[in-house]
């Protein structure tokens, strides 16, 4: 008996959906008839039978496509109407990146997620904690004669980011601040006195601005992360170099985040011996050149 009465509930919620459906996208139940291969006489039974009765697999997803609506759902088995491919395209989003510092979507992500934690594993130095010096030196080859109204506007940025309420954690490999340091890889050619200011600043944003701002460096033979910032759980962004590809379904949100905590748990370097370990360099550069 009770078996019978499950039976009537699932009938009954799948009427219940397929009219919603079709009174939300206009069909009419003849329109529907020649959609699905049926006859509008089945239509109709589907629509008004009270028996406890479900139609064939075949006929619901034929009715779902029809409607714009999820098999599922119309089964009850999920609570969103949308299907797979439009949930998917809702929580994954790629967008162009271009090169310009703190362009207009990393602006409105930051903005969206004010009050957050947010965190980075940024692809150089972060941009934020840059000196503009060294800003000059990266981005006037793209940038040209706009270079200079562009780090210009930038800053007025950066300086909403660092003041927005989030709390940053940053996650760097060691490799990263050392090259830098020695001026070698993708800092070949940087003046070494553009270096030495560079780590000047920094020394100091992570020693005024702690625990706000907590800087953590990995050792990418043991660990690795592609660039990514992670909006406290609103979503997850990956930088693919000519676009970011943006998550926001909670799962992955969650998996992204537990990722970046266990670069900050296994840390050579943590936000409290950062400072030193950047006023060593500095001290190393003035030795070396």
């Amino acid at each position: 008996m009770m078996d019978n009465i499950d039976k009537r509930r699932r009938a009954a919620q799948f009427r219940e959906r397929l009219n919603r459906a079709l009174r939300e996208s206009g069909v009419s139940q003849s329109a529907l008839a020649r959609s699905t291969g049926v006859d509008r006489s089945t239509i109709s039974q589907l629509l008004t039978d009270d028996g406890a009765r479900l139609p064939n697999a075949h006929v619901v997803g034929a009715c779902a496509s029809a409607l714009g609506v999820s098999a599922d759902w119309l089964l009850s088995l999920s609570d969103r109407p949308e299907s797979a491919a439009e949930l998917l395209a809702s929580s994954i989003a790629m967008s162009e990146a271009p090169r310009a510092l703190v362009d207009a979507k990393i602006y409105e992500w930051h903005r969206e997620a004010a009050g957050y934690k947010i965190r980075h594993v940024p692809a150089t130095l972060p941009d934020m904690l840059k000196t503009r010096a060294v800003l000059e030196w990266e981005y006037a080859p793209h940038l040209g004669r706009t270079a200079h109204q562009a780090i210009g506007a930038s800053e007025d940025r950066l300086s909403w980011m660092r003041q927005s309420g989030s709390d940053y954690e940053i996650a760097m490999p060691i490799y990263e601040i050392d090259s830098f340091a020695k001026g070698v890889g993708y800092y070949e050619g940087l003046a070494v006195q553009t270096r030495i200011e560079q780590l000047e600043h920094l020394e100091r944003l992570t020693t005024q601005l702690y625990p706000r701002l907590r800087i953590y460096l990995f050792d990418a033979k043991r660990l690795y992360s592609s660039p990514l910032t992670i909006f406290g759980p609103l979503l997850c962004v990956f930088y693919a170099g000519s676009h970011y590809m943006a998550f926001r379904d909670r799962e992955r949100v969650e998996t992204f985040t537990g990722h970046f905590d266990r670069l900050v748990r296994e840390a050579d370097i943590t936000a409290r011996q950062m400072p030193r370990r950047v006023h060593a360099l500095r001290a190393q550069i003035g030795q070396i050149d």
